[in-house]
């Protein structure tokens, strides 16, 4: 079958149009391709905008519960210090308080002493005044370290003099005692001065 010019012509321009409707349905290929990868594109950019923003917001809820408790922490570090400080000032305010009795005490004392007849009465005040302040020691928690005629302890008493012993029985202990010693709830507050035998 021959085929004539006019059918030649259709047949070039249909091969030269297959290039083109190529081109075409690909471009439209590529425009829904480009179109799903906008879609595509624009849920992940919402999406990671959405993140962003999470992250964000529980950056600064964080930050801000971090500044907030850096500073409850510091005024808890003031008001410490300050309170310790009062406590340090003002501690021995209730002891002092106490103590003022006898102090009174002493003074009346003092005021009688030189128009008072019977010097027995005097000497018998001052041991009731100085009762009284042995017995507010006591409340306090001072008691007295016994050390006199016991064996001498290095950890509750400072030998200021050492004498020989009068015998073998009493060698190693305390003879006398120059300046008691006292503790304070258990805790020695002051060391006996004390005299021991060798």
């Amino acid at each position: 079958m021959k085929m004539n010019n006019k059918d030649k012509h259709q047949e070039t321009e249909v091969l030269n149009d297959a290039p083109e409707m190529q081109n075409e349905t690909n471009e439209q290929v590529s425009n829904e391709n480009a179109a799903e990868n906008v879609e595509v594109s624009t849920e992940e950019t919402d999406n990671m905008t959405n993140a962003e923003a999470s992250f964000e917001k529980k950056f600064n809820d964080l930050n801000d519960t971090y500044l907030r408790l850096m500073a409850e922490y510091d005024n808890y570090r003031k008001r410490t210090l300050r309170e310790k400080a009062d406590l340090i000032k003002n501690g021995g305010e209730s002891t002092l308080t106490a103590l003022l009795p006898v102090v009174d005490d002493f003074d009346r004392a003092l005021a009688n002493i030189d128009s008072a007849a019977d010097m027995k009465a005097v000497a018998e005040g001052v041991e009731l005044i100085h009762g009284k302040f042995v017995k507010f020691l006591a409340s306090q928690g001072v008691k007295e370290i016994e050390v006199k005629g016991k064996t001498f302890d290095a950890e509750i008493s400072e030998a200021i003099a050492i004498i020989p012993a009068p015998s073998e029985d009493v060698k190693g202990q305390v003879l006398d005692c120059v300046q008691t010693g006292y503790t304070l709830h258990d805790k020695i507050i002051r060391h006996a001065k004390v005299v021991v035998a060798e």
